[in-house]
């Protein structure tokens, strides 16, 4: 395991045995304070070495570990805690992302008060000092509770026996957002997950023991679980691990780091992918990336535009992308190139995965052969599936199955081409209908972003009297182009060349920043409220990465 830290001159590394060590010894220590098979432990850490050796400790004496993204409000976290109720928690005083500076253990500290007060305590929190973001004597401290790592976890020893637990035994509980308020405690199990998510890493990257493998995914992310964690160290594989953002201390961070560990197989999310590319290709090309192998694409549908500047500029059109489609519920990849196995159509996930049968239906649920359009559902079980909703069993039937009785409904609209490639449209709730016309957002932002001046666009549509809904799109610029009336038309004569008049957007709005949540996902239903001037129904807003945004986005559209 390689660690590059947030600033370049620190870095650090893990042997497979090394990691043992310190895995058996935060087991131990969890073991010591009363943490037994089935107990819930949270971790609130930063993409630090000891966030992964959490994870891996919880799962050795069958705790299961509950990740929360490190950046998540205090709000966020406490109504976590209130709902999985952990024995312990392990953050860090504070991270560094980029230039900036978030101090976790006053969220921490402002969490535990908060679900005190809604009847759950916490007797046990470890604190990582991480020296490079806040020494100790800056850290608030809570005595009897807090615990510094480095103080207390060299003291145990570096064997701990396995757990053994049976399959189907949960390995952890993660959130993930709701259209609903609470959000949902997906729960994956011990032996399907792991059978799984260790396959498809093997082939959906087409992994050799000669690679050194980086996702930036974070592990408080189904992405980070499956293929920073579990996927590749099932493996034995060699991986990278990286604190900071893509664009610290400047734009050519990911290539800098892809020649300094010849990393050969590289897995990021579209939204990293377009902000690089908004940066231009100067960033990329000062960098060799001569080791790089294989490209891989994960989190939401990948646009015909990045996907090419993907494969063209950061892998010199020699290295297979493997854009995979899954969700956090589904455990891995689940339709995804195979490399090097059939031809890649850029924008599309391609075939299933192994075993997994991925259909099509029509609003009835009938199943739709052949080229068609509707909603992508998933007939019979696989490994990897979520196995319920943590203290929610009828939230988890009513989403998942009730739709569409007999298969698993994914949320997505979906098109299948004459040649049976699966082209994913994007969640079913951000499926627009103007004037009796279904188009996913996905097209229609994809249609925008191939325009040269258009670097990420969010679309998004308004109850219209006449048409149903009429297309609004928030559109934000490549760097140094400006914004005129001329732009606003030659965007809207793309959409027309590319879909049809029906799907030109009534109103454009130029903007600096999109609204989005800490892993990147554009939050549309903000942008639908804001644009209806519902501001009283906005919502949960917590998992907004910048909330100045919003405000920005308010003034823009009510001016």
């Amino acid at each position: 395991m390689y660690w590059e830290g947030n600033e370049p001159a620190f870095d650090a590394s893990l042997t497979y045995t090394h990691l043992l060590h310190q895995v058996s010894q935060v087991a131990n220590f969890l073991k010591d304070i009363g943490v037994k098979k089935g107990d819930t432990v949270l971790i609130y850490l930063p993409m630090i070495m000891e966030l992964p050796i959490a994870m891996l400790a919880c799962a050795r004496i069958g705790a299961v570990h509950s990740v929360v993204f490190a950046g998540f409000s205090c709000e966020s976290l406490a109504q976590r805690i209130n709902d999985c109720k952990p024995k312990a928690l392990v953050t860090c005083n504070a991270a560094k992302r980029g230039s900036k500076i978030i101090h976790l253990k006053d969220i921490v500290d402002a969490a535990l008060i908060q679900s005190a007060k809604d009847a759950h305590s916490i007797d046990s929190c470890l604190v990582y000092e991480n020296k490079s973001a806040l020494d100790k004597e800056s850290t608030p401290w809570k005595e009897g509770r807090d615990l510094w790592w480095q103080d207390v976890i060299p003291k145990y020893s570096k064997s701990c026996d396995v757990e053994w637990v049976d399959a189907e035994d949960p390995l952890f509980l993660l959130y993930t957002s709701g259209s609903v308020g609470k959000p949902k405690g997906v729960v994956h199990t011990t032996g399907g997950y792991m059978v799984y998510v260790g396959t498809t890493f093997k082939y959906v990257f087409d992994y050799k023991p000669s690679d050194i493998y980086w996702s930036t995914a974070d592990c408080g992310w189904a992405a980070g679980h499956g293929y920073v964690t579990y996927g590749p160290l099932l493996n034995g594989a060699t991986v990278v691990i990286y604190e900071g953002v893509p664009n610290y201390p400047n734009s050519g961070r990911c290539w800098e780091i892809v020649d300094k560990y010849k990393v050969s197989i590289f897995f990021t999310a579209p939204t990293l992918l377009r902000s690089l590319m908004r940066d231009g290709d100067k960033h990329v090309k000062r960098y060799s990336r001569k080791s790089l192998r294989v490209l891989g694409s994960a989190g939401e549908p990948i646009n015909p535009a990045t996907w090419r500047w993907f494969y063209e500029v950061v892998g010199d059109s020699r290295c297979p992308i493997s854009d995979t489609w899954w969700q956090t519920e589904t455990g891995a990849a689940m339709i995804t190139p195979i490399p090097g196995a059939w031809p890649l159509k850029p924008g599309s996930a391609t075939f299933p995965f192994f075993g997994v049968q991925a259909v099509i239906v029509d609003e009835e649920g009938n199943e739709i052969e052949g080229e068609g359009k509707g909603y992508l559902c998933i007939k019979g079980s696989w490994p990897g599936a979520l196995r319920t909703l943590y203290r929610d069993h009828d939230r988890y039937e009513t989403t998942y199955f009730k739709p569409f009785p007999g298969y698993y409904f994914t949320g997505d609209g979906c098109t299948r081409d004459k040649d049976g490639y699966f082209w994913i449209t994007g969640r079913v709730d951000d499926v627009l209908n103007v004037s009796g016309h279904r188009i996913g957002t996905a097209e229609v932002e994809s249609a925008l972003v191939s325009h040269p001046h258009c670097a990420e666009a969010a679309v998004i549509g308004i109850d219209h009297e006449v048409k149903g809904q009429s297309i609004w799109a928030f559109v934000t610029l490549v760097e140094g182009v400006p914004q005129s009336e001329e732009l606003r038309e030659s965007l809207i004569q793309t959409i027309r060349t590319q879909i049809g008049a029906f799907a030109a957007p009534d109103k454009i709005h130029y903007t600096n920043e999109l609204p989005k949540t800490r892993s990147g996902k554009i939050m549309r239903r903000v942008l639908r409220k804001i644009a209806s001037k519902q501001l009283d129904e906005i919502g949960d807003t917590s998992t907004l990465a910048d909330p100045v945004v919003l405000d920005q986005l308010i003034a823009l559209v009510h001016s």
